[in-house]
């Protein structure tokens, strides 16, 4: 019965593991954040993603580092910002397909460091407009932002267009 109960909980835990990582897109760079967040800004804004806000989410947790005590940061963090950004057009073919997906508008990525090593974090649009009528031009948005964060890792290891 014990061993029984054990193998549902890793069942559940490995399958939470899976739902969870299917909505959440990641990059890893060996890069710092300071040297890789204005590159991901670039080569979003050459795909006609702009930056409207820039949260410093690491300096504002910082504030309650001495309230938290060992609660603060266990994961040692060494940085955390975000990228709060939006194109016009499909803001506006967003609302015409679907009212309810303006909820992805703006989008956001959230960049984490941590031993030198930054992982960008994407919420992926297709899978949260999934069955809505807005789900294929929100998959086409998903391909756009990866496209260009795709083109900033790129240039982060050095390489030309693709490697």
């Amino acid at each position: 019965m014990k061993r029984m109960a054990l193998m549902l909980v890793s069942l559940l835990w490995f399958g939470q593991g899976l739902a969870g990582n299917a909505n959440v897109r990641v990059w890893s760079t060996d890069q710092p954040l300071e040297r890789a967040y204005p590159v991901i800004s670039k080569h979003l804004q050459q795909e006609r993603f702009f930056v409207v806000f820039e949260p410093d989410i690491q300096a504002n947790l910082e504030r309650f580092a001495e309230r938290w005590g060992d609660d603060y940061n266990r994961n040692k963090l060494e940085g955390i910002r975000a990228m709060v950004f939006c194109n016009g057009w499909y803001a506006n073919q967003m609302s015409n397909a679907d009212p309810d997906m303006l909820a992805l508008c703006p989008l956001h990525i959230t960049l984490v460091e941590k031993s030198g090593h930054t992982r960008v974090l994407f919420l992926r649009p297709g899978t949260i407009a999934a069955g809505s009528n807005a789900q294929t031009l929100a998959e086409e948005l998903e391909t756009q932002v990866a496209k260009a964060i795709d083109a900033a890792m790129n240039e982060l290891r050095g390489c030309p267009a693709t490697c």
